[in-house]
């Protein structure tokens, strides 16, 4: 289920009308295969619109690429096997089939990790050899293989009569086209990608300027020297007790007669007598 396009149909069409063109091939088809890999009908929606918003984003890139399809494709798996779905509110819900064999199937494929659920759905769901499988979940072939390989065996050790490759392709298909899994309009997909796109990049240059505003501030704020850092007081131990006063001793009292029978200024006053 690929698609590849000539030089010559690309260049008759604008991007617009390329992309379109990519959406009405390719989504309907992917939502029934997301469905397959999530068991709900709004995530398998969710991941088919979020990948052609990627897409239309990188448009260049997807355009020229060998396989748009595949492209999409691949983004499309990897939204819907994320990881952060598990805690969304009812993340572990599923929208069951109304057949018992069809819901069978659903609980075997939702019961195998998600690498092996991924390459047996494009091995035996969407029919890629093994090599374009082994690419597209960036694996190696023999990686890919033995993923395949326990997938098939689990499948089979639940439902025994899916041990036939061609009957388990055939349920599967019948699994994904039970119910009608419409997708929107790719006008919607490109609107809704570009009001993202607008929203991202108007949120990085807020967050850039404010950057820059504070690293402003602490530029002019910040001291051009160094002060050192103030030492915590502490109680200084060890002093003798402050003395209470009282009467002066006699050799204090003769001192201080001494002093105010001295003249009030002059060299006596400040240079002592030698004895």
């Amino acid at each position: 289920m690929t698609d590849r396009h000539t030089d010559r149909d690309t260049a008759t069409l604008t991007p617009v009308q390329a992309f379109d063109a990519l959406y009405a091939y390719c989504a309907p088809a992917l939502v029934r295969q997301t469905y397959l890999l999530t068991g709900r009908h709004d995530r398998a929606r969710e991941a088919v619109e979020r990948a052609f918003q990627q897409a239309w984003q990188r448009w260049p890139e997807v355009a020229h690429d060998r396989d748009p399809a595949g492209w999409v494709r691949a983004a499309a798996y990897e939204c819907a096997l994320s990881p952060w779905h598990r805690f969304r509110p009812g993340g572990q819900l599923t929208d069951p089939p109304p057949d018992p064999a069809d819901r069978a199937l659903q609980e075997v494929l939702l019961r195998l990790p998600p690498p092996h659920r991924r390459t047996l759905v494009l091995y035996d769901g969407v029919g890629l050899d093994l090599p374009e499988t082994a690419a597209e979940t960036e694996a190696s072939t023999p990686a890919a293989a033995n993923r395949l390989m326990h997938a098939r065996e689990a499948v089979a050790a639940r439902l025994p009569e899916l041990a036939d490759t061609a009957e388990l392709h055939r349920r599967l298909t019948r699994l994904a086209a039970t119910e009608r899994l419409p997708a929107v309009m790719p006008t919607a997909v490109r609107t809704t990608g570009e009001r993202r796109t607008r929203f991202w990049t108007r949120s990085a240059v807020a967050f850039t300027v404010t950057i820059i505003g504070a690293t402003a501030l602490t530029l002019r704020t910040a001291p051009t020297h160094y002060l050192a850092p103030v030492s915590p007081g502490h109680a200084v131990a060890g002093l003798p007790a402050a003395g209470a006063l009282g009467p002066l001793s006699k050799d204090a009292l003769k001192l201080r007669k001494k002093l105010r029978e001295q003249q009030a200024a002059g060299p006596e006053r400040l240079m002592p007598e030698a004895r």
